[in-house]
């Protein structure tokens, strides 16, 4: 526990005293399992891909995971006022990246997702999510203070501009955890139940689409659905090994690294590192880390009941609902809940751009969360 004097009214210690401590903390023990799970998962996998180093997805998380804490913090010292416009920034920086990998992106497994730099790949659709869910959050607040401002039809052109960039990638899986969360805000705000129930139905009939147009939508829901009849498949595979993982855990698991799906899955360190953890930590290791996730969701919900500024009420809601989905779509892909899609685990995970914007959108939930005397004045 830092010492810092409640009298103390440096930037350090008016932001020590405002911010939700226990979030943090529980956003920093993520990141600690985090490093846990590259000692464990990430050597296997460097040298089965012929890396230079063992220690490869490991130095690089280390870095990765230092940027992401300093964002974080650094983000979180940030007004309600400031962070809207960091949002604003972002998203048309992220929307004009975005729209720049289908030019010059590299493909990779037939998408165009990624923009190379030395020494990495950016995705910038990453850093849409949190940034996005800031400015809808704005606009649909902004409707409902100054009835004349279109901001719900404004926030759905918005919604609908990126919907057309995802889909050229494509990109489903990101374009649904976007939509998802969107219609979260739209629900929050108060919408009438009729157009939730339209809105539910729109959902359907592009899942539909997708699952029609996309053969590779197609693919993993026909695989979920009828896994017998793809049980030769690569994806198959790796649910298969990823659920003997969760056997062989057991309670208390086999030990640190006597792990043995690492050796087999190829995304052992990044979008299947929950099984890694549940055969080498066990079943209990598996529930202190889906505790960390809830209590960091029902955290910042129940925070936001107090919470008087629509604005922050709906952006923080957005960060949340994205938080807590990401969360459960790779844990429910791993256990066959849900259809596989590669998304990472939050700040367990290997990932560069993914831990970065991850960690800039809860720097936006801790800056909105804190205690403050004063409110934000409508329309900031």
């Amino acid at each position: 526990m830092m010492a810092v004097s409640r009298n103390d009214t440096s930037v350090l210690g008016r932001w020590w005293w405002s911010v939700d401590r226990w979030t943090l903390a529980a956003l920093l023990s993520l990141v600690a399992i985090g490093y846990v799970m590259m000692l464990s998962a990430s050597p296997a996998v460097a040298e089965r891909i012929g890396a230079s180093s063992r220690h490869m997805f490991l130095a690089r998380q280390v870095m990765y995971s230092v940027l992401a804490v300093g964002v974080m913090v650094a983000v979180s010292l940030l007004s309600p006022r400031w962070v809207l416009r960091l949002a604003m920034l972002g998203t048309v920086g992220a929307l004009a990246l975005t729209a720049m990998t289908l030019v010059v992106g590299t493909e990779i497994k037939g998408a165009r997702r990624w923009i190379s730099l030395p020494g990495m790949s950016l995705q910038p659709s990453e850093f849409l999510k949190p940034c996005l869910a800031v400015v809808c959050g704005w606009l649909i607040a902004e409707g409902k203070r100054t009835p004349r401002f279109p901001g719900l039809v404004v926030s759905f052109v918005l919604i609908g501009i990126v919907a057309v960039l995802l889909k050229r990638q494509p990109d489903i899986g990101m374009l649904a955890v976007i939509v998802a969360v969107f219609l979260a805000q739209v629900f929050v705000s108060g919408i009438n139940l009729f157009w939730v129930m339209v809105g539910g139905v729109g959902v359907v009939g592009l899942g539909v689409l997708a699952y029609t147009l996309h053969g590779h939508v197609r693919m993993r829901i026909n695989r979920f659905l009828y896994p017998e009849a793809h049980s030769n498949s690569d994806g198959d595979f790796q649910i298969r090994m990823s659920l003997e993982a969760f056997g062989n855990g057991g309670l208390l698991g086999r030990g640190p690294g006597e792990g043995r799906v690492k050796d087999v899955l190829p995304d052992a360190h990044a979008d299947f590192v929950f099984p890694v953890a549940a055969e080498e930590f066990g079943l209990v290791a598996c529930l202190v880390i889906l505790g960390i996730f809830a209590f960091v969701v029902l955290r910042g919900l129940l925070r936001l009941c107090e919470e008087r500024d629509i604005f922050v009420s709906l952006a923080a809601a957005g960060l949340l609902t994205q938080f807590g989905l990401q969360a459960f779509i790779n844990m429910g892909s791993s256990l066959r809940l849900i259809p596989t899609k590669g998304m990472t685990l939050p700040f367990v995970s290997y990932g560069g751009s993914s831990v970065v914007a991850l960690a800039l959108g809860m720097g936006f939930l801790l800056a909105l969360t804190r205690r403050r005397i004063s409110r934000m004045e409508p329309g900031t």
